[in-house]
């Protein structure tokens, strides 16, 4: 297993809950060291279903979007899943106006979005 300098990994069951350690995620260095290590969890230690829980993240950039939806092809691209849980109302709105509440499966807390999978 990796180490996460910017996530903090649980499981429960076979899937992978992220949480993320930040509360604003919108500087560039800390989008490349998170988008990695979201990356690290599809690819090194080939996670098939991953949780990412938002409840402590107040701000995300559009470049951290991006990100995510990189993260959401590869996943999909090893036949896993992706679901995003506990958006704060000002975040969701963006991905409403971006249209990626229609790409992501999201909801609004985490025992609903585990009893999902």
């Amino acid at each position: 297993m990796s180490e996460y300098r910017r996530l903090h990994i649980t499981h429960v069951g076979d899937v992978c809950v992220v949480r993320f350690r930040d509360q604003r995620i919108i500087e560039d260095i800390s989008i490349q060291e998170w988008g990695q290590e979201l990356l690290s969890l599809v690819e090194v230690d080939k996670r098939q279903k991953i949780l990412l829980n938002f409840s402590e993240v107040k701000y995300l950039s559009s470049a951290a979007l991006g990100k995510l939806i990189t993260l959401n092809a590869r996943v999909r691209a090893r036949s896993g899943s992706l679901k995003l849980c506990c958006i704060c109302p000002e975040i969701y709105e963006v991905f409403q106006i971006t249209k990626l509440n229609k790409v992501f499966e999201i909801y609004e807390d985490e025992s609903e979005a585990l009893s999902a999978f």
